[in-house]
C-alpha cells in the first residue's frame, strides 16, 4: 500500500515526494515540511504528501499542526490506516489513552497485518485497566 500511495501520478511531485522523504531521513525536518508544503500546495489531493508533513511535525513535536495533517489525509484517504496510526501515537503523548486506543484499533481493523499497533493496544487496554478508565 505504501507504494501505492507513495505515487502521485505526477514525475514532478514524485520526484518532489522522493527528495522530502530523504530529507526526513537525514533528520532535516525543517526542509522536509517545507518539501511536503510544495507538494500540498501544488497538489492538495495527493494525500501522502499530507501524512508525510504530519509525520515530520510528529517528529518536531508540534502534535497540532500533525493532528490538523491527519485530519486532512483522512479527508481524501478514510482508510489510511499510517494516519490513524499517527492519530494513536499523537494522543498517547497527549496521554489521551482511551483516543489513542480508539485510532489503533481502527488502523488495525483496516490491515490486521500491523504488529506494532496490535502491540500498542495490548498496553493501553493494560494501562487501562479492566474498567476503561485511565489509571493514574
Amino acid at each position: 500500500m505504501w507504494e501505492l500511495w507513495s505515487h502521485s501520478g505526477n514525475a514532478e511531485i514524485d520526484a518532489l515526494f522522493a527528495r522530502g522523504v530523504e530529507e526526513m531521513q537525514r533528520r532535516d525536518l525543517e526542509a522536509a515540511i517545507a518539501t511536503f508544503s510544495t507538494i500540498i500546495d501544488r497538489r492538495p489531493d495527493f494525500a501522502e504528501g499530507w501524512n508525510k508533513r504530519a509525520t515530520a511535525y510528529y517528529l518536531m513535536e508540534d502534535l497540532e499542526q500533525s493532528l490538523k495533517d491527519c485530519d486532512e489525509v483522512i479527508k481524501r484517504n478514510p482508510r489510511h490506516f499510517g494516519a490513524l496510526s499517527g492519530y494513536g501515537l499523537i494522543y498517547i503523548k497527549r496521554g489521551e489513552l482511551e483516543r489513542a486506543l480508539e485510532y489503533f484499533e481502527r488502523a488495525l481493523e483496516i490491515n490486521p497485518n500491523l504488529d506494532s499497533v496490535e502491540q500498542s493496544i495490548e498496553l493501553i487496554r493494560y494501562k487501562l485497566g479492566k474498567d476503561g478508565k485511565q489509571q493514574t
